[in-house]
């Protein structure tokens, strides 16, 4: 498969209702088969898997957006505009990046680029002055996809959760 080609007839649009039990399936797979390869310790619960499958709550708090190839749901992320119930951005004025994840089946073929480049641009169109993500500790591949984005590793915005160590990224639209 040409990967120029899937990136450019890919669709990014706003998730809706329809979608959501594509968009929680789809979350569900790439994360435990992405974490299960480079990861292999770490282990999803049933409660963890139930908040990727609820979209439908998430799209109430937050836009979420899929990329869509020839009418199938191949991919998803979803932005949080500043001061949303359930952002952890750590930055005054700064949207939240979550969940984003392709289809298993379309792994390595560029999507999140699309993706990525659509949620970096509603963020701006809302006047946020940065991007905050979390990246879970161990997962270098994904933090360095981030870091030739133009995100760089701000470890005051780091998550230790009980179940989980987060490493804070940001991408700052307005230098401080």
């Amino acid at each position: 498969m040409d990967t120029r080609h899937v990136v450019e007839r890919a669709l990014v649009r706003e998730a809706r209702p329809e979608d959501d039990a594509v968009v929680g399936e789809l979350l569900v797979e790439a994360f435990l088969t992405q974490y299960s390869k480079k990861l292999p310790d770490v282990v999803y619960g049933d409660e963890r898997k139930r908040e990727l499958r609820d979209v439908a709550s998430r799209r109430k708090v937050a836009t979420v957006l899929v990329a869509e190839l020839d009418g199938q749901v191949v991919g998803t992320v979803a932005l949080f505009k500043p001061g949303a119930p359930g952002s952890e951005a750590w930055l005054p004025n700064a949207a939240d990046l979550r969940g984003l994840a392709t289809a298993v089946s379309h792994h390595g073929l560029g999507l999140a680029r699309p993706l990525m480049d659509a949620a970096e641009s509603l963020a701006r169109q809302w006047g946020v002055d940065a991007v905050c993500l979390h990246v879970r500790r161990g997962a270098e591949g994904v933090g360095r996809m981030y870091l030739r984005r133009g995100y760089e590793r701000v470890p005051e915005g780091d998550l230790d959760l009980p179940t989980v160590f987060l490493e804070g990224y940001v991408l700052r639209f307005k230098k401080d």
